[in-house]
């Protein structure tokens, strides 16, 4: 099955216009990574380059890394930049999702450094998350659209099960001890959760607390790209009466730890997704396009076109 943009549920015909000198389409799809805390660079990787892109957003968080992964083609990138110089807040999400569409990639697997908020989940060990719960306090825009086109997007299941699915296999082929399915809290950061706020947490059931994933997550769905999230735990964040409170050092040391194991359920995973035909994903803006098109304001219509699929 071909997979590509499909529209917006209305009819939009095809515009006469040029890709975006920012556009860069590889002849295969790769898949995209998104490195978190620790995980800055690939050690398995083969064949890379560097691709630096401007989006209609701004800049991305740092140059793109392309190269060959288990025999596959990938996309990596950096979320804090490498040397981690970006706070959670100050990640240009809508750079980094757009980044990726520019170079084809229609799958997204994000690694991500977490606080455990039940006992189930030690450090050092991997969960999915199936859910979102926002804890932020505005931070950078959060959405594509805007300046005169409307679209709300399907949310209710924010990760791609198809996605999941192959993660929760291949983690298991790489070793880890995982756990499909939890709740992961975006709080707002840059400084860790008060115990009043962690044990409200747990109350509520929630898995996992982290700083990013919910902003990418919600950008790839209006992108009609799959996303899912691989959460390596790295703490019991502050709420747990056998382990102290959270410290950058007991973070970094569960880092080092978990890189290795991050890297090998890449490898895994990689080679899987590669086989994956289709995600509902790629089919999120079918009906989500509210303006209707005689009213897309031209240079609104000109800054989503990729997103649009007018590019």
């Amino acid at each position: 099955m071909e997979l590509g943009l499909t529209g917006s549920g209305t009819k939009t015909g095809c515009m006469n216009r040029p890709v975006p000198e920012t556009s860069v389409m590889p002849s295969a799809s790769p898949i995209g990574i998104i490195g978190g805390s620790g995980l800055y660079q690939l050690a398995a990787f083969t064949g890379h380059r560097e691709i630096r892109l401007e989006t209609p957003f701004g800049a991305p968080s740092d140059a793109y890394m392309q190269g060959q992964l288990a025999g596959h083609e990938v996309v990596f990138l950096p979320r804090h930049a490498r040397g981690h110089k970006l706070l959670p807040s100050e990640i240009p999400h809508r750079a980094n999702i757009h980044g990726f569409k520019q170079l084809g990639v229609q799958w997204i697997i994000s690694i991500s450094a977490v606080g455990s908020l039940q006992h189930a989940y030690a450090p050092g060990e991997v969960v999915l998350p199936d859910q979102f719960f926002d804890r932020t306090k505005g931070r950078a825009a959060d959405t594509f659209f805007g300046e005169g086109i409307v679209a709300h997007v399907a949310f209710g299941d924010p990760i791609s099960t198809e996605l999941q699915e192959v993660l929760y296999v291949s983690a298991q082929a790489a070793g880890a001890t995982v756990h499909k399915g939890g709740t992961y809290v975006n709080m707002e950061g840059p400084q860790f959760s008060t115990r009043a706020e962690s044990e409200t947490y747990r109350a509520a059931g929630h898995a996992v607390v982290g700083m990013t994933n919910l902003v990418e997550a919600k950008l790839a769905r209006e992108a009609q790209i799959a996303y899912a999230t691989v959460a390596m735990v790295t703490d019991y964040d502050c709420w747990h009466p056998d382990h102290d409170n959270v410290t950058v050092e007991m973070v970094i040391q569960w880092l080092h730890k978990n890189t290795a194991l991050a890297q090998g359920i890449l490898v895994e995973a990689v080679p899987r997704v590669a086989k994956l035909t289709g995600a509902r994903a790629h089919e999120a803006l079918k009906y989500a396009i509210l303006t209707p098109r005689e009213h897309w304001p031209e240079a609104t219509a000109k800054k989503l076109a990729l997103i649009l699929g007018l590019a």
